[in-house]
């Protein structure tokens, strides 16, 4: 890799970085390129990546960023898992590494915010953001579907009188 390539590299991990809600670091020893190709899958299903880089680079990129706590995670064969959404990512890595012992979750970040494994564990079991929308939804559609229902009711009330008014005529 000559210079202008390395250059590139850091800068998109520069970019990353700062647009990331969540970054999971994890060690992947002895993965094989279809679990690889799984885990990758999982990660685009929710809208996030994967990323392996050398450490070196990624600790370039890192000088300057908000999780530039992670830079002491960055040793031996690492990956990177993120996405903009501060949850889906430490969700699918701490799903992955459930079924795949050779997939160890190293720590993370969340903005500012360094995360140890346990701290990826907490942010994979918060609801995320699509999760989050449908309950606000549901919880600002429910008063007015019970409104509709009450201002409805009256009308098949009145309908069902008519209706019964109407059978005991024709008898």
């Amino acid at each position: 890799m000559d210079r202008a390539q390395k250059e590139k590299v850091v800068e998109e991990l520069g970019q990353i970085f700062e647009s990331s809600g969540v970054v999971v670091v994890a060690r992947y020893d002895g993965m094989t390129v279809a679990q690889m190709q799984d885990l990758r899958a999982e990660m685009r299903s929710v809208g996030g990546s994967v990323r392996v880089a050398k450490n070196r680079l990624a600790k370039i990129a890192l000088d300057g960023k908000p999780c530039e706590s992670i830079g002491k995670l960055l040793t031996g064969m690492t990956v990177l898992t993120y996405s903009e959404d501060p949850v889906a990512a430490a969700k699918i890595a701490d799903a992955y590494a459930k079924k795949n012992d050779k997939f160890v979750i190293l720590g993370g970040a969340m903005g500012n915010t360094a995360l140890d494994p346990a701290g990826v564990k907490a942010v994979a079991s918060m609801p995320s953001r699509e999760e989050l929308i449908a309950s606000i939804v549901a919880c600002i559609g429910a008063p007015a579907a019970n409104i509709a229902g009450a201002i409805g009711a009256p009308a098949s009330n009145i309908a069902g009188i008519l209706s019964t008014l109407e059978e005991r005529e024709a008898a």
